[in-house]
């Protein structure tokens, strides 16, 4: 298999590594570049993630890429549209044919004397080098192998079937089925009116509550704003009017946890019928916004509850029976189908064993410089997205930050970039959040700092302001 030797090497091919791409292609079209995918197709989590309802948990105006407008109905849209939409973006801006599908990165390792990534990779001919002299990592952070699997007693007695929401089989029958859904995240919010609406009897078991807001799964203003404009000026009116509108609330509940407390509740026991438990299945002991607030379009989640076919019981597990799930209260729910809606597994870098000049990198002990690169790691950046706004927001603003860094070295003849931290102090974990998930990762997530631009912000109008321009000497970057 044919070995690569690129300026730039991309790793993944889902909204981050596409979003990259095409920057490239318009900033820097004397640069070589190429993209890796473990897998045999773009979208990256869009294409992995089929279990039924997936859709975006933030609006499409702000997911989508501020190059290419997102033009259909629908604001929050199915998993499938977005998938499509990444493709047809690849095709267009002539991505596609840079992708290498069948390429897991498995380690890379800088060399200062040749100021280059040598890149492992396993394919399923063999093992393949490649080269680069800068290497992006958009690889997400959660585990594409598995997710968070729970070993629940007595599992092994269910006579059912047991689902994880990341592997989901396409030949999966619900309708007029029994089904229990562990969790309540927003992958669980997602698949209980899916499945209810697609004739199954669904009831969420949660351990503790999660805050849900409901929302129009459409824009009105957009009906009107494509109407009467052209697509990119009406994408950038509506893109600028949610990051406004999403930022100011993130603000406001956070300054505010208390009265927004209120209304997050208020508004849930609007949707659900008079008398519903709202205290008890809807309000969490944590303020909002130290989990990540899950969103339910046109309220389909509470319409599911409303209508019988769907209930929320808050409640621990006891013990897996033959017919279902005993929870700690002594009630037996019985299921021929349990979903287990337990979570994600986060890893850092796709995994990927990195070490410079044969020094292995941990990367749990290195910070975090502006929310892309690694301290004392040579050329490389890892993407990550805001957790209180689209993942795309930080994906863009990261891919042409590096873009003018690059182009910056180039004009000056420099090779090397290298962000250097040299302050004491402990740091905390880089995605600051109180989700499951998140704790579960504490021990590998590397660390971020008290102070900018060693801190991770989840401002993205802040982050607008402190990543444009084309001076990079701020002291914290050693530029070679």
């Amino acid at each position: 298999m044919e070995s690569l030797d690129v300026d730039v090497l991309i790793v993944g091919a889902g909204l981050s590594g596409i979003d990259m791409a095409c920057r490239l292609t318009r900033a820097l079209p004397d640069h070589t570049f190429a993209i890796l995918e473990a897998r045999d197709a773009i979208g990256g989590t869009w294409d992995l993630f089929r279990y039924p309802g997936v859709r975006s948990d933030s609006d499409m105006y702000t997911l989508s890429f501020p190059f290419r407008p997102w033009t259909p109905e629908a604001a929050i849209s199915e998993g499938g549209a977005i998938r499509d939409y990444i493709r047809e973006t690849a095709t267009e801006f002539g991505i596609a044919e840079r992708v290498r599908f069948d390429q897991r990165v498995v380690g890379a390792s800088w060399s200062s004397i040749t100021a280059r990534w040598t890149v492992r990779v396993e394919t399923s001919e063999g093992e393949v080098g490649h080269t680069c002299r800068f290497l992006h990592l958009a690889t997400g952070y959660y585990d594409y192998d598995s997710g968070h699997v729970v070993d629940f007693p007595g599992q092994e007695a269910f006579s059912g079937a047991i689902v994880h929401p990341q592997f989901w089989p396409a030949d999966l029958e619900v309708a007029g089925r029994r089904v229990v859904v562990i969790g309540s995240g927003a992958t669980a919010v997602t698949i209980v009116p899916a499945l209810a609406g697609a004739g199954a009897q669904v009831v969420m078991l949660q351990r503790s509550p999660s805050y849900l807001a409901s929302r129009p799964g459409t824009d009105a203003l957009a009906r009107t704003a494509f109407r009467v404009l052209p697509d990119q000026v009406a994408h950038r009116v509506l893109r600028s009017k949610n990051i406004a509108l999403t930022t100011a609330s993130y603000m406001l509940m956070r300054r505010f946890p208390r009265g927004s407390r209120a209304l997050l509740t208020k508004g849930v026991a609007r949707l659900l019928p008079d008398g519903y438990a709202v205290g008890q299945h809807f309000a969490p002991s944590y303020d909002p916004w130290d989990q990540r607030l899950c969103l339910v379009p046109d309220g389909d989640f509470f319409e599911a509850i409303s209508s019988g076919r769907a209930e929320v019981v808050t409640d621990t597990i006891d013990t897996f029976t033959p017919d279902g799930i005993r929870t700690a209260s002594g009630r037996d729910l019985d299921a021929d189908i349990v979903v287990t809606a337990t979570g994600l597994r986060l890893v850092v870098a796709g995994k990927i064993a990195l070490d410079v000049d044969g020094q292995v990198v941990d990367l749990h002990e290195r910070f975090v410089y502006r929310g892309l690169m690694f301290s004392d790691v040579p050329n490389l950046a890892w993407v990550v997205g805001y957790t209180n706004n689209s993942w795309t927001l930080r994906a863009d603003l990261a891919a042409r930050w590096i873009c003018r860094l690059l182009a910056s070295m180039q004009r000056a003849g420099q090779t090397t970039v290298t962000p250097r931290h040299t302050v004491e102090e402990a740091g905390r974990p880089a995605v600051d959040l109180t989700s499951g998930y998140v704790q579960r990762a504490a021990g590998i997530l590397p660390k971020q700092g008290a102070k900018r631009p060693w801190s991770v912000r989840q401002n993205y109008l802040i982050d607008r302001i402190t990543m444009s321009g084309n001076r990079f000497d701020d002291g914290h970057l050693q530029l070679t």
